[in-house]
């Protein structure tokens, strides 16, 4: 009968003093992860926006109508005219919308129309934080929307 070594597993002591370790880096991770989280939430908010300020070119091409993608600057809510899909914008941004006269609803309300040729009423919406943020702009001519870097003047 052959022995077994004593060597061959791991001690509780040495379980122990891993998890240990491990408990230790949980508790520090956090406030790195948060400390880069304003920027990559803001960098999601823009891409967000381009996104749904896209759809709506589409639906105003694909469907040969008129398409307003609406935002609400106070609420931090937008969405699409006449269509169920919205969405929000954390709180913790301050938003800004520069659009033509005509499509501002109220002071917190307004509009981005997308013609059936692809064009648009162009405007940007500013998402800023701090001294710095992003803008998301949408060029009249030609409907393309491109998300670029601000600054407080």
């Amino acid at each position: 009968m052959a022995r077994r070594a004593h060597g061959a597993g791991f001690t509780l002591v040495e379980l122990l003093v891993v998890l240990a370790i491990g408990g230790l880096l949980l508790a520090v991770t956090p406030p790195l992860i948060n400390a880069a989280m304003p920027g990559v939430e803001l960098k999601a908010a823009a891409r967000r926006t381009a996104g749904s300020l896209r759809l709506a070119r589409e639906i105003a091409v694909a469907e040969g109508r008129d398409a307003a993608w609406v935002l609400d600057v106070e609420q931090h809510r937008y969405g699409i005219e006449g269509d169920h899909r919205s969405g929000s914008l954390p709180a913790g941004l301050d938003i800004e919308l520069v659009a033509a006269e005509e499509e501002m609803q109220s002071e917190a309300v307004g509009a981005i129309r997308f013609y059936p040729d692809g064009s648009s009423s162009g405007g940007r919406v500013i998402l800023k934080l701090g001294d710095g943020g992003l803008q998301v702009g949408v060029n009249w001519l030609t409907g393309r929307i491109l998300i670029a870097d601000w600054a407080r003047e």
